[in-house]
């Protein structure tokens, strides 16, 4: 089920500046400026909706955190933790320039399978997908808006 969010509204939230003849933007939780690129802009855009109106607290989320997936490093855009400090809600951004494929669905797929989150979730700004996965069952069930965090 494609979800109905625009993350647009968040862009007057961001703290962009010039460094060295580059555009970066302030990252809260990672409490330092990042260079902005197409995908670091949603990732920024994906947040600020995490935190106004989803109401994720900055000491649950984490963003650009390593995982080993077939023996190489890979990074996941944003994860955020549940209470017990173990993985709950993986978020993949992608550039808006790049559809979301099955391959993009896979990508997600195997990060997943290292964290064991148990909801997922891609976008690329213009399309986005949540589900929650169980993983027992080894099935999943697509929601309309980011999880409720508890």
């Amino acid at each position: 089920m494609l979800l109905e969010l625009d993350f647009l509204p968040f862009q007057g939230d961001l703290r962009l500046s010039q460094s060295e003849g580059k555009t970066v933007v302030f990252d809260p939780i990672r409490r330092k400026n990042i260079i902005l690129t197409p995908e670091e802009l949603l990732r920024q855009l994906v947040l600020q909706y995490l935190l106004q109106v989803k109401k994720y607290p900055t000491n649950r989320i984490r963003v650009e955190i390593g995982i080993e997936v077939n023996g190489r490093l890979q990074r996941c855009d944003l994860v955020v933790f549940d209470a017990a400090i173990k993985p709950w809600l993986l978020i993949e951004c992608k550039s808006p320039k790049i559809a979301l494929k099955q391959h993009t669905f896979e990508q997600a797929g195997r990060y997943n399978m290292q964290l064991k989150a148990p909801y997922l979730a891609i976008t690329n700004g213009v399309a986005t997908f949540c589900a929650n996965v169980d993983f027992e069952k080894q099935f999943f069930t697509y929601l309309s808006d980011f999880p409720d965090l508890q």
